[in-house]
């Protein structure tokens, strides 16, 4: 077992922060057998946090070197106890740690007191802060404190310590010395890493149902149990109208139901995942990248139609979904586009994506509208007058984001004001959005588009790859599949290109507008201008 230690903590090495395996895991003490590894933390502080805070990390690390049937436990034993349990298997190590007759090593305390004083000094070692009561305490040797009127567990006292040390270090008002050790349990999580506990943003019990997402809705709360059979869902819409609210929702029912205390869920964006695959590669790491991604209960992946075109990225997404689906797990792709719709994929690819559970969201009608108003006002605590509900909902039609921003608008400028929401302040607000869906054919939007950019309409038709050409083309593209009937391919032929140059364009203008660049932000501003001079407001 201590041969095979190096190479678990190489894989640990590279997986954590160097503050954190410096700190929780480099000075643990392995022993035990094939079956199970039993890590020994000097005190119970530190064990509590690494089965808290690093237990999953840490297993995956042990099942990749030792195999799936390894057992791991965290244990707590003083450092000078190590060598005496090296070479012990796992239960005789615990018996030997639990046997009254043992012999103390050198230092260490006999009697339970001066054990319990040292343990509550021990949990505030790392953080740099001694409370003066503890200091008072400790120094004094006094007995340990009694807890419900019982004499206190050494448990209970490093308990105690860990408690007074967070809540000193979360009130004091000035600069406390070494505090990055006791910030490390606090952090915020990253998006990505493994956290059941995560802060979702939305929720199954705040989405609007209706007509145009409630087969959406059904298969994404069926896939978090058993009621969907498909271990893949496609999710597939124009932006604004829920495609991430409907996985951030399956992530968070996935934490709040699964059997397992921390479930293993990434949630990410194609672009994200290819960086994090193109990086391993890079440092020669690709081995922890594929035990990352490909021992999940669920991966959520947003925009997948970035992996057009992307051949090598799509047979590592392929290989990944096939590693995790055959173990049990599940995935969810969002897209703009629908599975049938991708271009320059892989054929095997194409075909696993194509036979999951596809489900497309369409435009709320006029009722889901009124209700996401009367829901979304709710959380702001107003209630929308009648009228004013009815022009918002009216008039407000293509994209869920822009009745959320219109409200919000408007409820902060009556907060400004200092006076109740009027109809003329509703107006005010619609005129300033995207308001009902423009009365524009493919020949408006042309010539919308044109007047924006300032081009001609030959110089959109033209060859020329000039930036300011084929940002306007992406917009035409856009605008045309997103305000007209037509296919992708009647788009491109109009416009005397492939339908896979249309998905592409319309691919990097969300980019652009996602990541808000300068161009992004100026595209966006320049498609608001356009869908507002096309509107008829009645």
């Amino acid at each position: 077992m201590q041969k095979k230690w190096p190479e678990i903590l190489l894989i640990l090495e590279k997986t954590l922060t160097p503050a954190q395996f410096s700190v929780w895991i480099k000075h643990l003490a392995p022993c035990g057998d094939g079956n199970c590894l039993v890590l020994f933390a000097k005190n119970s502080f530190l064990a509590d946090f690494i089965r808290s805070n690093l237990y999953a990390r840490i297993d995956e690390a042990v099942k990749a070197v030792l195999g799936l049937s390894c057992a791991l436990r965290i244990e707590a034993a003083p450092a000078q106890d190590a060598p005496l349990l090296a070479g012990l298997s796992a239960d005789d190590a615990a018996n030997k740690l639990r046997s009254p007759g043992a012999t103390p090593a050198a230092g260490k305390p006999r009697d339970i007191a001066t054990a319990a004083r040292q343990e509550a000094a021990a949990a505030l070692e790392g953080s740099g802060i001694i409370l003066p009561d503890q200091a008072a305490r400790i120094d004094a040797g006094c007995a340990p404190p009694s807890f419900g009127g019982k004499p206190g567990s050494l448990a209970d006292i490093a308990s105690e310590g860990r408690r007074a040390a967070e809540v000193s270090f979360k009130l004091s008002p000035r600069p406390l010395p070494n505090i990055q050790h006791l910030a490390l349990p606090i952090q915020a999580p990253e998006r990505n890493s493994f956290n059941s506990g995560r802060s979702w943003r939305f929720s199954f019990e705040d989405f609007v149902v209706g007509p145009s997402n409630e087969l959406a809705f059904v298969a994404s709360q069926g896939i978090c149990g058993n009621a969907l059979s498909a271990d893949v869902l496609f999710l597939s819409s124009s932006p604004g109208l829920g495609k991430t609210h409907l996985m951030q929702a399956v992530g968070k029912r996935l934490g709040e139901d699964c059997n397992r205390s921390r479930p293993r869920v990434e949630y990410l964006t194609a672009e994200e995942f290819a960086s994090r695959f193109y990086l391993s590669i890079k440092s020669n790491d690709t081995e922890n990248f594929k035990m990352r991604y490909r021992n999940l209960d669920m991966l959520l992946l947003e925009d997948v139609h970035f992996f057009q075109g992307k051949e090598k990225m799509q047979e590592e997404l392929l290989a990944t979904m096939n590693a995790l689906t055959d173990k049990g797990g599940k995935v969810i792709f969002s897209s703009s586009f629908a599975p049938r719709d991708l271009v320059n994929m892989v054929d095997q690819l194409q075909s696993r994506l194509c036979a999951g559970f596809a489900s497309s969201i369409s435009f709320p009608d006029l009722e889901t509208r009124r209700r996401i108003l009367r829901n979304k006002a709710g959380k702001h605590r107003i209630s929308l007058p009648g009228e004013v509900e009815e022009i918002l909902a009216t008039h407000i039609k293509s994209d869920v984001r822009q009745i959320e921003s219109c409200l919000q608008n408007l409820i902060l400028k009556a907060t400004l004001l200092n006076s109740a929401i009027t109809l003329q302040m509703a107006w005010d607000a619609v005129s300033s959005f995207a308001g009902e869906k423009p009365i524009l054919d493919l020949d408006g939007i042309i010539r919308q588009v044109c007047q924006g950019f300032g081009i001609s309409t030959e110089q959109l038709f033209s060859k020329s790859r000039k930036q300011e050409y084929v940002s306007a083309r992406n917009t035409a593209y856009f605008l045309a599949r997103k305000h007209t009937d037509l296919s992708l391919e009647a788009i491109g032929n109009h416009f005397n290109r492939r339908h896979s140059t249309v998905i592409k364009g319309i691919t990097n203008l969300e980019r652009e507008i996602n990541r808000q660049t300068p161009l992004g932000r100026q595209i966006s501003g320049t498609l608001g201008m356009i869908e507002k001079n096309g509107n008829i407001l009645r």
